[in-house]
């Protein structure tokens, strides 16, 4: 069962802007802190940006005023606003939402979408 889905990835020029979305059922997002994390080939998994039930809002330095987390509640949904992309954006980009499962905190994800940034 597919519970997490991210979309609106796909390839643009340097400077460029991409919006990605992720939705979530109900039952996973209520309440509930989201995230976005990236992978690119050869790194490590890193935070891009995550966003809690109230709001507050914490990025990484190398996309901090860049790129904007929002939710929609309404649509169980978060999205990623990324502008002003540098090749150095390339990767797959990943939602997480923090949740539970079987009474235990658990981590849902999505399966990623690909974000490439040309030169």
């Amino acid at each position: 069962q597919v519970q997490v889905v991210e979309s609106g990835g796909g390839l643009v020029q340097a400077g460029g802007s991409l919006r990605l979305s992720c939705a979530a059922s109900r039952r996973i997002f209520s309440g509930n802190p989201m995230g976005w994390y990236r992978q690119a080939p050869g790194k490590e998994r890193e935070l891009v940006a995550r966003i809690n039930s109230d709001g507050n809002i914490e990025y990484p330095d190398s996309v901090k005023g860049r790129f904007t987390i929002s939710r929609d509640n309404a649509k169980n949904t978060v999205y990623l606003q990324m502008t002003t992309l540098k090749p150095e954006d390339t990767a797959v980009y990943f939602c997480s939402v923090a949740g539970w499962r079987n009474g235990w905190p658990y981590d849902y994800w999505g399966q990623g979408t690909q974000v490439t940034v040309s030169s």
